[in-house]
Order: C-alpha cells, then sequence, then structure tokens
C-alpha cells in the first residue's frame, strides 16, 4: 500500500503527521541518523565517499578489526555455517555457546553465564523473566530503554526513582509491602551521561531490603574493573551484586548479550526468559568473535589502557576550552550545546569536517539540554584526538557554544 492509500486507516494517522516532519529535516542537510557507512578501517570510517574520524561509537576496546577477531569469526562460518536457524531452546545451541557462557562466568566470578542473541534482549529476559505478579523492580530513570521495557513486559510493578537519587530508591523500597519480591537495576555505567553507578550505597540499600541488585554493564565491560570486568569490580563488590547483565556490542566488537549469576537463577530464565526462549540464537561468526575478543582483552590489558589515557585527553581538552561535559568519568564524553537547531548544525559542521559525532536531542532529553555524545576508542591516536579537539573548538566559538 502506498501512503495515498492509507488515509481511511486511523491507526497510521500519527505516521501521516510525522512523514512530512522527518523529509523537511532530511531535505535541511541536518539529518544526523542512519548514515550508512561503506567502509569501516577502525576509527576511520567512510561516509558519502569521504573519510571520517569515529568519535561515536561503542567499540571502546578497538577489537572490530582484530585479525583474531576475524579468524575466529571466518573459521566459524567455515565450521557451522552462517546461522543457527533456531532458537537456543531447540536446534540452536553451539558448542560455542556454552564455551563462551563458561568463559563469561568464570571472568565475572558468578557461578553461571547464560548468553543472548542481543544485549537488548538479555536486559529484557532478565527483568521480564525474574519480575512477577505482585513483584517490584526499581529503576533509574536514566536506565537503558532496554530495562524500562524488559519492566513493561513482566508482570510485576515498577518504581523509577530520580537519577543518582538513592535516598529516593530508600523511600520507595521502605513502601514496598513485606515480602514482594523486588529487584534494582540500574546501569554501570550511563549511556548518555557518561557516570558511573555508586554500586557500594545501592549494594548496602539492596542488601537491607531483601533486593535483588542487577547491573546492566554494557558500557563497563573491558572499560571499568581491574580485568576490566564492569562496575562491581571496580569497586570491588563483584561477588556481592547478584546479576551482571551485559552486550558483546561495545568493547567485545560483535553482538549479542549474557547475564551472568547465581546457578538456579540462570537455569530459571534458561527456559523462563522468552527474549531467549522465543528467537534465534547468536550466530556461530558473532558467537567465536565475541571469545576471541574476550581472550584478547584478558592478554592485552594495555588497550584498556589507551583507552583510559585517551578517555582523559578528550575530557582535558574539552574542559579547558569551556564545554560543558557534565558528571562524565568515562571515555563517554557528551558535550552539552542547548538548542535542538545548534546542536544538529554543531553535528553537521563536524561531519563536513571530517569528525563522527552523536546528536542527543528530544524526546532522550529536554530541548534545552540537546549535546553531542562522543566516545573514544583504544585505537584513536593522540593526533586524530587533537584534531577533533581542535574542530570542536574552532566550530564551538563560531556557533556561540563556548
Amino acid at each position: 500500500m502506498s501512503t495515498e492509500t492509507l488515509q481511511h486507516i486511523a491507526l497510521f494517522e500519527k505516521c501521516r503527521n510525522f512523514l512530512p516532519k522527518a523529509r523537511e529535516v532530511q531535505a535541511s542537510g541536518l539529518h544526523a541518523w542512519y548514515k550508512p557507512i561503506s567502509q569501516s578501517e577502525d576509527t576511520v570510517v567512510i561516509i558519502e565517499g569521504k573519510q571520517r574520524i569515529m568519535m561515536g561509537s561503542n567499540n571502546y576496546l578497538g577489537l572490530t578489526h582484530h585479525p583474531e577477531v576475524l579468524a575466529a569469526a571466518k573459521a566459524a562460518l567455515d565450521r557451522y555455517g552462517s546461522g543457527c536457524t533456531g532458537s537456543r531452546l531447540l536446534n540452536g545451541t553451539l558448542d560455542l555457546h556454552q564455551q563462551l557462557e563458561g568463559e563469561l562466568a568464570q571472568f565475572f566470578g558468578k557461578e553461571a553465564c547464560l548468553v543472548f542473541s542481543t544485549g537488548y534482549q538479555a536486559n529484557l529476559g532478565v527483568v521480564s523473566g525474574l519480575v512477577g505478579r505482585g513483584d517490584v523492580v526499581f529503576l533509574d530513570k536514566l536506565d537503558h530503554a532496554s530495562i524500562v521495557d524488559g519492566a513493561k513486559m513482566s508482570y510485576g510493578q515498577t518504581e523509577r526513582f530520580a537519577h543518582g537519587d538513592l535516598a529516593e530508591l530508600e523511600r520507595k523500597l521502605q513502601r514496598a509491602a513485606t515480602g514482594v519480591g523486588k529487584m534494582i537495576i540500574v546501569d554501570g555505567v550511563y549511556s548518555m551521561e557518561g557516570d558511573i553507578a555508586d554500586v557500594p550505597n545501592l549494594l548496602k540499600i539492596a542488601q537491607k531490603h531483601g533486593a535483588a541488585l542487577a547491573i546492566d554493564d554494557a558500557h563497563a565491560v573491558g572499560v571499568l574493573g581491574p580485568q576490566g570486568d564492569g562496575t562491581a569490580a571496580q569497586f570491588g563488590l563483584g561477588d556481592e551484586v547478584d546479576l551482571i547483565v551485559g552486550t558483546f556490542s561495545k568493547s567485545l566488537a560483535s553482538i549479542g548479550g549474557f547475564v551472568a549469576g547465581p546457578e538456579g537463577v540462570i537455569e530459571f530464565l534458561r527456559y523462563n526468559a522468552r527474549p531467549l526462549v522465543f528467537t534465534a540464537a547468536l550466530p556461530p561468526s558473532n558467537t567465536a568473535g565475541v571469545l576471541a575478543a574476550l581472550h584478547v582483552m584478558q592478554r592485552e590489558p594495555e588497550r584498556r589502557e589507551c583507552l583510559w589515557t585517551n578517555a582523559r585527553r578528550l575530557q582535558r581538552g574539552l574542559r579547558s576550552m569551556g564545554f560543558d561535559i557534565g558528571t562524565t568519568e568515562t571515555p563517554i564524553v557528551p558535550f552539552l550545546i542547548g538548542e535542538f537547531e545548534k546542536t544538529l548544525l554543531f553535528w553537521r559542521k563536524l561531519f563536513d569536517a571530517g569528525v563522527f559525532t552523536n546528536p542527543v536531542v528530544p524526546p532522550a532529553l529536554p530541548p534545552s539540554r540537546c549535546r553531542l555524545r562522543t566516545s573514544v576508542m583504544a585505537t584513536h591516536t593522540a593526533q586524530q584526538i587533537d584534531y577533533a579537539l581542535e574542530t570542536f573548538g574552532r566550530i564551538g566559538k563560531e556557533l556561540g557554544v563556548i
């Protein structure tokens, strides 16, 4: 059906209203999303025929082009084929999946682990699988959408507290009925702010109120912790946090997700997490690539050191020029622009100058808090970061941001 033939369907009215606005932004040249990459060379990508420094990727350790990762993925293609063509429950479990689950459980110091096809599905499965009727799940208001959606999918009650406001969290826990199941789930590193969850105090509150504590370490694996083993490990609390959830689409250079925790919980989820049971298994090449990336990450801790050197270089440079980078403590470095139109114009000028960043605009945040989100990789050179900083500064002055 064409757009014209759908005029009489009320359900699609919102779509008809949205289309002209989308086309207007696209025609203006300020449309910053769905930009197709035609080639990638680690820190440099080719978009619209031009090389651009990638300053918006979550490829924190720069492993997407590591020869060991690529070789493992290619070998798995030859051995297992291109896909599993079935769910983990039925015909889709490979020995590679089980090997990866065993190695991740050991890496995070947990009894067991379960691998999902995406990190999004991991959070969906953990929250909706464990939070049932009569249970309560407590979310930080800046938790990732997958956590929020997992809570919506569950049959339990959802309580949200202001970002980082643990006093509000405790008040809400105190109001929960005695004896009900309770889960607190937060991001370890918040993807738009770059700040780190207060795990020690979250754990104290969880233990005081008999709540399970789950940490979504999507942006922390490979970044935080003595071995890149995440936020809980950063605070020396890996043994005490109940569940660690994560993704393979960032430091581990592929796609997929996992949850690590007590054996009984993992076994329950194996049969009760609908996003696992009712979707096709993680393809062999991806699984093998993750295993290889996990090995490289552990064998080459210097990558994490380079990542932090680059993160500090970018943070210092932006702050010294007068940019507002908020409370970031990690390689995620956002800087405030303010107005929607100015943010997209800033993005476009950077794009034209050969620097790719990510604009963050409503409804993700209030209209006056629009920003550009940058992130660094271990493999960025000092020259690339300095060129980006010089470009940020020049355009920032031109647009009156600094």
